[in-house]
């Protein structure tokens, strides 16, 4: 192959109980990215649509990522890359608009040179496209972008990734306030001490979290939805997130969070109707305030980063 073409997925980190750890894939907003390979050594962004991204290579996530990758090859190769991103996930928008550029670099790359990476270590090099981005090489967005579901982050240091299961018929209603609010930003207002007493009730959530996805358990799944931790101040950041929660929760959702660093508000349902449903009402709920916002209904996404032609 000398040119690919993909589908780059928006992402959810967190997952309320799981900080810095938990993430899911979503299949119906991403990015598409053109990548190919080009006679000059090296990594070049040539083209960037729908939002003011940088081109030098050594300032863009999906330069940075790319770079990694080219880094750590074993052998020689005598041409380089051009990537072209064409950005559906607006930046700062809380669902891995920065994952979803340095992982899907990487995976392209990867695919023109024969796959000679496996999943993890692609991961490893679009989490310095992530650095870049919020200054922390975190992992719960490009994880999930690149294995597709949902995944857990059990270590960075060695990377490990643990695939997790999904509930059936799970679907997510993403609600996205026209505001950006930079990781960085909304890192720093986090404490740097948890009392005991929440850290427990927050693992605790964490261990339910995942026994409910290996067994299925809707119940026991919304039942640990709640983030002690981290919620409380980030939601400060953003109007009316306690209102968008109870009208979700009150049209059916299983539960109702922050996605990534925000602004975007999660919901996860049952079934197609029922998130639609959420859907329109927390549409209603939004409308009463003057900021614009976009609304998404999405499944799960298992696969990941997807081929589109090549």
């Amino acid at each position: 192959m000398k040119e690919i073409k993909i589908f780059a997925p928006a992402t959810i980190a967190n997952i309320s109980c799981g900080f810095d750890v938990l993430g899911c894939c979503l299949d119906a907003i991403g990015d598409e990215m053109i990548v190919r390979k080009s006679p000059d050594k090296g990594v070049k962004i040539t083209k960037i649509t729908g939002a003011t991204l940088p081109y030098e290579t050594k300032n863009n996530v999906a330069g940075v990522a790319a770079l990694a990758l080219l880094d750590a090859l074993n052998f020689e190769i005598d041409y380089g890359f051009e990537i072209e991103i064409y950005k559906n996930i607006k930046p700062g928008s809380g669902i891995g608009s920065s994952a979803a550029s340095a992982a899907g670099s990487v995976f392209a790359i990867n695919q023109l040179l024969g796959k000679p990476f496996s999943k993890i270590e692609l991961v490893a090099f679009a989490r310095e496209g992530e650095r870049l981005a919020c200054g922390s090489p975190i992992a719960d967005n490009v994880a999930p972008a690149i294995f597709g579901g949902f995944t857990l982050v059990k270590s960075t240091n060695p990377l490990k990734i643990i695939e997790l299961p999904t509930i059936d018929e799970l679907y997510t209603t993403i609600i996205h306030p026209q505001i950006e609010i930079k990781t960085a930003d909304s890192r720093a207002i986090l404490p740097n001490d948890i009392p005991l007493k929440k850290a427990v009730k927050q693992w605790a959530n964490v261990g339910a979290l995942i026994h409910a996805l290996h067994t299925n358990n809707a119940s026991l799944f919304a039942d640990s939805l709640t983030d002690y931790i981290v919620e409380p101040y980030r939601s400060k950041l953003i109007p009316d997130f306690g209102l968008v929660k109870e009208s979700a929760l009150k049209a059916g959702a299983l539960g109702c969070g922050i996605s990534g660093s925000g602004p975007s508000i999660f919901t996860f349902s049952k079934n197609k109707q029922v998130t639609e449903n959420v859907a329109i009402e927390i549409s209603k709920t939004y409308s009463k305030n003057k900021i614009p916002f976009h609304v998404y209904v999405s499944k799960i996404n298992l696969e990941g980063i997807k081929i589109i032609n090549s």
